[in-house]
């Protein structure tokens, strides 16, 4: 992919997330690993309209130490405060290449509330379910990650888990691609929200049988990836490509 597409693929990110009401307002951001000591991330200008209004324009090209990896790369644009969250997740796993820092309201409602992420469904999401098989681990600082120790901190907290709740706060979740990386987190979005609705109703959460795993196929990434990110390209009004 050309630098220019990989923008627009980060763009397409962040506006995925924000129609999956994952993130709200200006908060929240994407990064993408485009070399051994480079990243494209969504940054912020004097005319951000927020995450569901992304511009390719928005992802800027940056060295891991922060500094512009471009001229005028950084021109009217200001990285965000928590790029440690970017660059601490890609440092810990080289097959980190894409990260996502989001603010889902029910995954942070459901930690609050007690509520472990576990997979309590099979089929109506696989991916989800395997996602949540292992436990989802929870970064318990509700602070601005925005100090390498701090980031360090909340990986040591994610160890070798996708995705990690940071506890009044929001979520990280890390994968080999930003389509991978935004639909696990709208996957762990969608079982916090099943969790809040069967508590809610005075139900108990209980584990699928373990038994089910073996009924439990991996569909493949045709399936679980390309097909999934189409449709939340088509969601936003774009044919996809």
């Amino acid at each position: 992919m050309t630098l220019d597409s990989q923008r627009t693929l980060v763009a397409l990110g962040c506006r995925v997330a924000a129609a999956r009401g994952l993130v709200d307002g200006i908060l929240g951001h994407l990064s993408l690993r485009v070399g051994d000591d480079q990243l494209l991330i969504r940054c912020r200008s004097d005319t951000d309209a927020g995450l569901a209004f992304t511009r390719p324009s928005d992802i800027r090209l940056i060295g891991i130490d922060g500094t512009p990896g471009g001229a005028a790369e950084l021109d009217g644009y200001r990285i965000p405060n928590e790029l440690p969250i970017h660059v601490e997740t890609m440092l810990a796993d080289p097959r980190r290449r894409a990260v996502a820092h989001l603010h889902p309201p029910a995954v942070v409602a459901a930690d609050l509330a007690g509520i472990e992420i576990r997979p309590i469904y099979g089929a109506y999401d696989i991916p989800g379910a395997v996602l949540a098989r292992g436990g989802v681990p929870v970064f318990e600082r509700a602070v601005l990650i925005r100090s390498s120790q701090l980031g360090q901190d909340m990986v040591a907290a994610m160890g070798s888990a996708p995705v990690v709740i940071c506890r009044g706060h929001g979520i990280t979740s890390a994968a080999g691609s930003i389509q991978q990386a935004v639909l696990q987190a709208i996957s762990l979005d969608a079982l916090a929200r099943m969790s809040l609705q069967v508590s809610a109703a005075g139900g108990t959460l209980r584990d699928i049988a373990e038994a089910d795993w073996d009924d439990l196929p991996d569909l493949g990434s045709d399936f679980n990836i390309a097909a999934a990110w189409r449709h939340e390209v088509a969601r936003l009004g774009i044919q996809p490509s």
